[in-house]
This record gives C-alpha cells, structure tokens and sequence, in this order.
C-alpha cells in the first residue's frame, strides 16, 4: 500500500512539474520593449488629432502665411509640409483656383495648423489605388 501512496505523489508532483513550466516559457517568450506604453501614447494622439481638408483655393495671404479652402482658413507653419505636382513647394507656388488637400491640426487656440499641403490633382497611382479599394467587396 506504501508503494501505491508513493507513486501517487510522485505522479502528481511530476504533472504539476509538467504544468508549469510552459507557463514560465511563455512568461520568458514575450517580447521586452525598452518604450513604455506611456511614450507610445503621445504618437497616436498626434495622428488622431489631425483632419483632413480639400477643396479649391479661395484666398492665400503669404504675409500672413494662410489658406483659404472653402470656410476653414489655414495656417501654413514652417513644419507645414507642402508638394506640388510631387515635388517640394511654398506657399507662394499656391494659386486662387488651385485644388488642394492635406491635413491640419488644431492648436490650443483654435487655429487650424497644416502639416501637410498637396497642391494639385492627386497622384495617379494614388487614384488607381483609391478606386481598387472602392471596387473591393466589404469583408
């Protein structure tokens, strides 16, 4: 009878033994990142903060640096990025009439700051791209 209480423990301690330690292998295999969660969370408010706008030119003040698209009046900022015709621009290469797109964010105050400004005709391949997606079946 001793034999048999015997190999009972020794059974049960070998299956707990077996239990843990993919547990512990697993706790091992997760990657360890230097960046805090906290760090990572600006970055993604930033993205989330900024709109998008299009539409026409109807007014650009290089004195005061802005652009006028439909109602929103834009702030042009020296981290304001702008292309025209995909090669680097200024605001003095916008013209009334002119279409344009981009992105803007919203400062403390309320003014609309772009960061980035395409001016003209999106991209062919941008196009091609954008009707692909649209031709797609929703999954």
């Amino acid at each position: 009878m001793k034999t048999q209480t015997v190999k009972t423990i020794l059974f049960s301690l070998v299956t707990s033994a077996l239990v843990a330690v993919p547990t512990i292998s697993r706790a091992e295999d997760k990657p360890k990142t230097d960046v805090p969660a906290s760090a990572a969370a600006p970055a993604l408010a930033a993205k989330k903060n900024r709109a998008p706008f299009h539409g026409k030119v109807s007014a650009v003040d290089t004195a005061a640096m802005t652009l006028t698209v439909g109602a929103q009046t834009i702030n042009v900022t020296s981290e304001s990025k702008i292309t025209k015709d995909n090669k680097p621009g200024t605001l003095s290469d916008i013209a009334v009439g002119d279409l344009v797109g981009g992105a803007y964010k919203k400062d403390e105050a309320g003014k609309l700051n772009a960061t980035t400004i395409r001016v003209g005709e999106k991209d062919p391949k941008e196009l091609k791209k954008e009707k692909k997606k649209a031709a797609e079946p929703a999954k």
